[in-house]
């Protein structure tokens, strides 16, 4: 079962979060061999998606992996509420859902 979590993203801004995957014993999971996607859309039927730039830790068996926007991606999304998704397949094909939830887009002000 994946986690939740609800994200709040800044216009304009440049996001990231780290995120640690932990095998049944609470131990960080062996990610070698596993890709990985993540995606944010207005609702969960929308046709249209951004898509999170993903990169695993410096050593994979750390159970790391970082999700990502640029800000130039957050400053053309519309403020509000989104939904999105992160999963991982490993190398047998096998796919789990990390974490889900809402984001929140709050607006920028300052327009450079």
């Amino acid at each position: 079962m994946s986690a939740k979590a609800n994200l709040i993203i800044e216009q304009g801004t440049d996001y990231s979060t780290t995120l640690t995957v932990e095998d049944s014993t609470g131990s960080a999971q062996d990610l070698t061999g596993y890709t990985a996607a993540g995606q944010i859309r207005k609702h969960y039927t929308s046709n249209t998606a951004i898509n999170f730039t993903i990169a695993f830790g410096a050593t994979r068996t750390d159970g790391k992996l970082t999700i990502s926007l640029g800000r130039v991606t957050t400053a053309n999304m519309e403020s509000g509420r989104y939904v999105y998704d992160v999963e991982i397949t490993s190398a047998a094909n096998t796919r789990s859902r990390l974490v889900e939830g809402i984001v929140t887009i709050t607006p920028q002000v300052t327009k450079t």
